[in-house]
């Protein structure tokens, strides 16, 4: 059995948010699954990134506070994702006083977690490890949060990245792995941007390079790219998640646009770490049982695997119809049928925002 580390749920994902209502009722059911702690970090909250420096308004600050309240109350742990990308150019040195105040901010909300996310950026610059080195240390050296997470804006050996954010620095791995604090963490996604299938030489090789542990975000069953909100991804995790947890320094999911939905695949992890005979296959149908109404249990044995192996892609407008309108009809207390509807009616449109897949 794979060694237990920290679970958890990262909320960063492009395309249609989650509501605050939604977030609030993740928390019983991380806690009720087997999960450690939510990451807050919304790729359409622009306070977290574009618009980084500027406070969140009067309502999303309550709004936050109460969450974080909840977080607590539950017993499951909260953390923010912050991307200030703008200070990793060499100019970005001299704006070290914003961060400094927003992580102050940060801190009034008491979080467990501070991840500092230069993902989704330009990567081309000179001393790229070194800044984002620099500005780790100047985070972590004033945030109230017990543990800091980085995600390098190459967090994968996908050469997707490089022909999207330009051609990674020499050694920028090994620079970063050398420099940072072995105390902070740092986010990775395996071979690919979304790994299918995990090895333990592959991890193996990344802790050399990282010169720690790698903290695995985990882009199963995400579906906020081009090709991905294409599909719905339902089924548990595969077998090989269940066989690295002794390699990792922790594991973070990063779920689907659809909140209900995503609760399958959710459920699955923590049972992964905990048993020593994990079966996939079986367990879908045991989950379905605990999640869903038996009329969307059966619609759902029935068309899982074509929504996430063919999509809506292989679906003419006539079967999209048809099938929007049956599951639109399941009327459930789970909310799941609602959101097949939707996605089958294209109300989850793709985020163009969302450079990777």
């Amino acid at each position: 059995m794979a060694k237990r580390i920290p679970l958890g749920v990262i909320e960063g994902f492009f395309g249609r948010s989650w509501s605050w209502q939604q977030r609030t009722e993740l928390a019983s059911f991380l806690r009720q699954t087997g999960y450690d702690y939510y990451l807050y970090a919304p790729k359409g909250d622009s306070r977290l990134r574009s618009q980084w420096r500027q406070d969140w308004s009067p309502h999303d600050w309550r709004a936050l506070n109460s969450l974080r309240q909840h977080y607590r109350a539950t017993g499951v742990k909260f953390g923010l994702g912050l991307s200030p990308l703008d200070l990793c150019g060499p100019q970005g040195r001299t704006d070290g006083a914003s961060l400094d105040t927003k992580v102050t901010r940060i801190n009034e909300l008491q979080p467990d977690i501070l991840a500092l996310l230069f993902d989704d950026m330009r990567g081309d610059t000179p001393q790229l490890a070194a800044i984002q080195t620099e500005l780790a240390h100047r985070a972590a050296a004033l945030t109230s949060a017990s543990k800091v997470i980085l995600c390098p804006t190459y967090y994968s050996d996908d050469p997707t990245l490089e022909k999207v954010f330009g051609a990674r620095p020499k050694d920028y791995w090994e620079t970063l792995g050398s420099s940072l604090d072995p105390a902070i963490d740092i986010f990775w996604t395996g071979p690919k941007v979304c790994t299918d299938h995990f090895t333990r030489s592959h991890l193996g090789d990344v802790a050399e390079r990282l010169q720690r542990r790698p903290f695995l975000w985990d882009n199963y069953p995400v579906n906020d790219g081009a090709i991905k909100s294409k599909h719905l991804y339902l089924k548990p995790f595969s077998r090989d998640r269940a066989d690295i947890g002794d390699l990792l320094a922790g594991h973070a999911v990063n779920p689907m646009n659809q909140f209900n939905l995503s609760k399958l695949a959710l459920a699955s992890l923590p049972r992964a770490y905990a048993s020593a005979n994990y079966q996939p296959a079986q367990l879908f149908n045991e989950l379905l049982e605990q999640l869903c109404p038996p009329v969307l249990r059966a619609a759902l044995q029935e068309d899982a695997a074509r929504f996430s192996a063919e999509g809506l892609g292989k679906l003419t407008p006539e079967q999209r119809a048809h099938l929007s309108e049956h599951y639109s009809q399941l009327a459930d207390d789970s909310g799941m049928s609602a959101e097949v509807a939707d996605w089958l009616a294209g109300k989850y449109t793709f985020d163009p925002a969302c450079l990777t897949d």
